[in-house]
């Protein structure tokens, strides 16, 4: 919370993470490669900000784009950021299309996942 409060809009680390039940409470985005243990003695501290950072073996530069999900995380640097947008909405909309067919094959109600 204390991060949020300082701009933080969600948290992508290599790291483990606890607590997570009260993150959900509170909507933070959270990825982290896995459950850390319980309470440990200290705390995580802000040790610095816009400097890069490894994270999963990646280098993360400011200003690079970080888009995660529940599959997982993916950073693009800014500089290729248009290009991978209009590549993905081009992957993503003929993905939509051919899930509506399936949608339409098996008579289901389509929804918002496959809407236009």
């Amino acid at each position: 919370m204390e991060w949020k409060s300082q701009g933080c809009v969600g948290v992508i680390t290599s790291a483990t993470a606890r607590d997570t039940d009260e993150i959900i409470t509170e909507r933070i985005p959270l990825y982290y490669k896995k459950t850390g243990r319980g309470i440990r003695p200290g705390r995580n501290e802000l040790e610095s900000v816009n400097r890069p950072v490894v994270c999963g073996s990646v280098l993360v530069v400011p200003g690079d784009i970080s888009v995660a999900d529940c599959d997982g995380v993916i950073v693009v640097p800014r500089s290729k950021a248009e290009a991978v947008a209009k590549y993905t909405r081009k992957i993503m909309e003929g993905d939509k299309e051919g899930r509506r067919d399936l949608y339409k094959k098996l008579k289901l109600k389509e929804d918002e996942s496959v809407k236009k």
